[in-house]
């Protein structure tokens, strides 16, 4: 039985992309219970902070602590025939995805990924179910090294 190669973990920066991604919602949770408490305080004659001791500590979870372990849940490795790219802490995924059955590449960065100097590679795989597989975090140059590196075996690949 084949083992698992040892993956590489993300870059730091993608730490910084995953803790500004989570901020929108953390911010609309407690503008949401602040918003909610005013509407109590009307009503009911709450004070209009009722909500926030339980919103506030999720939210704090949301913002600090969920990123970074999602972070350090995202792994990859490229083997020889094979591109693996695991990820996810409820449900743990592990994708291998077989360089045989590579359509086409792209690296992609948004302005975010770009200031935290990151990119993403988006590998597109025959077939329509789970056909698009998206490694994020990567430095720009890997992620470059990567493709060409992929685009090459698909190139030399005999079928």
């Amino acid at each position: 039985m084949h083992s698992p190669p040892a993956l590489q973990p993300l870059e730091p920066g993608q730490r910084w992309v995953m803790y500004l991604e989570s901020l929108p919602v953390a911010i609309a949770m407690v503008a949401g219970a602040t918003g909610i408490g005013f509407a109590l305080r009307e009503g009911l004659g709450t004070p209009f902070w009722i909500l926030l001791p339980v919103v506030v500590p999720v939210a704090l979870w949301l913002a600090l602590i969920a990123p970074w372990r999602r972070f350090l849940a995202w792994g990859w490795a490229l083997e020889e025939e094979e591109l693996h790219v695991a990820w996810g802490i409820w449900t743990r995924m592990h994708t291998i995805v077989p360089l045989g059955r590579v359509q086409h590449l792209d690296v992609a960065q948004g302005p975010v990924e770009r200031a935290y100097g990151v990119a993403r590679l988006i590998v597109h795989t025959a077939g329509t179910a789970h056909s698009t597989v998206t490694l994020p975090g990567l430095r720009r140059d890997t992620a470059e090294r990567l493709r060409d590196t992929i685009r090459q075996h698909i190139r030399n690949d005999p079928w």
